[in-house]
């Protein structure tokens, strides 16, 4: 059975863990040549190792970059041709939350947030959809959230950001539907990641915090990094060729109904 993303080359950012790191390895297991982007190298390093028990894996190299600096995000893209000489997915999924509302979130936290969540998009984008464009196509996936979409209390700035990102996609989408670039987005709920489980810890009482956690999700547990990957998957390969501008919302009927009081 043939792999569904055999011969392509992929940029995942915040690919040291969670998400990222799942869709780093779901790729590479469908056929993928990786470029696993990270903050923290040696976390990308760790992916790339676990890539490499495959006997049978594409190629996959680790890269260091600060998604929302420009000098960064061009390097990730350059390094991209460099080592497999082409780039035809983009994942923009490197991500950054706080809990707080408007009151209660630092200008500091604020601006961080939204450099990384959105900026970082706009920056490994601007560089990415020429190299597609040239190449006659490609496809960006980005990584939203319910909180783009329903009230999330306590997360203001982060609410916020994914807002921006989910509105981006669709202008992305429109912008570049010529150049055969599709454009969608994930909107996840909570989801086990160990960003999830540092914010909890943040918490006067972490058990407590968590059980509510799963105690809002209709489904009745928290999503699992692999099931976001397998839903980038998708939107990464031609099973979506129809699809451009699309938020896939993926958060066990967190946004469809609500738990009987």
């Amino acid at each position: 059975m043939a792999k569904r993303l055999e011969q392509q080359v992929a940029i995942v950012t915040g690919a040291g863990s969670g998400i990222g790191r799942e869709t780093a390895l779901i790729f590479a297991a469908e056929g993928a040549n990786v470029v696993v982007a990270d903050y923290n190298l040696e976390a990308a390093q760790e992916t790339i190792e676990l890539i490499g028990r495959e006997a049978d894996a594409p190629k996959a190299a680790a890269f260091k970059a600060n998604v929302s600096n420009s000098a960064d995000a061009e390097a990730l893209v350059e390094f991209s041709l460099q080592t497999f000489n082409k780039l035809d997915i983009l994942v923009n999924n490197a991500g950054i939350g706080v809990p707080g509302t408007v009151l209660t979130t630092k200008e500091e936290d604020w601006d961080r947030i939204f450099a990384v969540n959105v900026k970082g998009i706009y920056q490994c984008s601007r560089f990415a959809i020429p190299k597609m464009q040239a190449a006659g196509g490609g496809c960006i996936v980005n990584v939203s959230s319910i909180a783009a979409i329903v009230a999330v209390p306590d997360r203001a700035a982060y609410g916020a950001s994914k807002g921006a990102v989910l509105a981006l996609t669709k202008a992305m989408a429109a912008d570049h539907v010529k150049d055969n670039i599709r454009v969608n987005c994930i909107c996840p709920g909570t989801v086990d990641t160990p960003w999830v489980g540092r914010m909890v810890s943040n918490y006067s009482d972490p058990a407590d915090a968590r059980a509510k956690m799963v105690a809002r999700q209709p489904i009745g547990r928290l999503g699992t990094p692999e099931e976001m990957a397998e839903a980038i998957l998708y939107l990464a390969s031609p099973s979506a060729s129809f699809a451009t501008g699309s938020a896939l919302i993926l958060d066990g009927g967190f946004t469809a109904f609500k738990l009987p009081s």
